[in-house]
């Protein structure tokens, strides 16, 4: 059984604040250790489920020469590989060989949701909201959608509440969460200690993987129309002239929709590699 881990930094126990997720930050590297250990309870369930392939991806932007580069590599389980240094939410390898299941670490929750610890959709000063058709999505959900694209579902997502709530509206109930806080406003939270955090996510992914008929790739419906509203307005500058997106401007807020044949295509047409 081949095990694709993508991971964010905002989810994990113990973490609430920016400078905890930022690289260079005076609690950054406290920071990366509970993010690397989560990690690797995450790769102890895969393996107690009998994964024989698991390969973690660092998907948080810490700024810098840390970004997608935050794990500890001398605390990492040794029966995974990691990916460092990779464009955001564009590593395909395992999918493209067939990857029987994801498994979401350290997950946050959409931009403007009032329980989400740290929120935010990709970018804090430039994405607001973000719709696959009727969708609305944060982080999680694109990236649910890259591996669908695929033809892979994905199986655990853990994180906040917020964001374990948010995914079953998009994945439906068959996918295994596990809330290792509970946010209670973007800055604070009521945390699980990081012993017992970890120990919930490994059960979570083995219990996880046991059964994969109970989850399904999220593919959006085709065609696919995929609106990005912008904040501020000067940020729609980084969107014209694209093939097949189209710029609106408005008192309901400025977008930009992109429309393809596929995800996919409506995805490459916004997002860069």
């Amino acid at each position: 059984m081949r095990v694709l881990i993508m991971s964010d930094m905002e989810g994990v126990s113990g973490i609430i604040k920016w400078d905890q997720v930022t690289g260079g930050k005076q609690q950054y590297e406290e920071g990366r250790k509970l993010y690397t250990e989560e990690i690797n309870a995450a790769v102890r369930g895969a393996k107690a489920a009998g994964a024989t392939e698991i390969v973690a991806v660092d998907c948080h932007g810490a700024g810098g020469d840390w970004t997608f580069n935050s794990f500890v590599p001398e605390l990492l389980d040794p029966d995974c590989d990691w990916v460092a240094g990779h464009a955001w939410s564009r590593y395909t390898d395992l999918l493209e060989q067939g990857c029987d299941a994801a498994l979401f670490v350290g997950m946050h929750a959409r931009n403007h949701t009032k329980d989400g610890v740290l929120c935010h959709t990709i970018s804090t000063v430039k994405w607001d909201n973000l719709w696959f058709n009727d969708d609305l999505v944060g982080e999680s959900g694109i990236n649910a959608a890259l591996c669908g694209h695929y033809g892979c579902p994905v199986a655990l997502v853990t994180g906040d509440t917020a964001v374990c709530r948010e995914v079953r509206e998009i994945l439906g109930d068959g996918v295994t969460t596990v809330a290792v806080k509970q946010g209670l406003s973007r800055f604070s939270a009521r945390q699980i200690p990081p012993v017992r955090a970890r120990k919930m996510i490994e059960d979570g992914a083995r219990e996880a993987l046991k059964d994969l008929t109970k989850v399904k790739p999220y593919v959006p419906a085709k065609p696919t129309t995929i609106r990005i509203q912008l904040a501020p307005v000067d940020k729609m500058a980084d969107f014209m002239g694209r093939h097949g997106v189209e710029l609106q401007e408005g008192p309901n807020g400025n977008f930009a929709i992109s429309r393809g044949e596929t995800w996919m295509q409506a995805w490459d047409q916004v997002w860069h590699w």
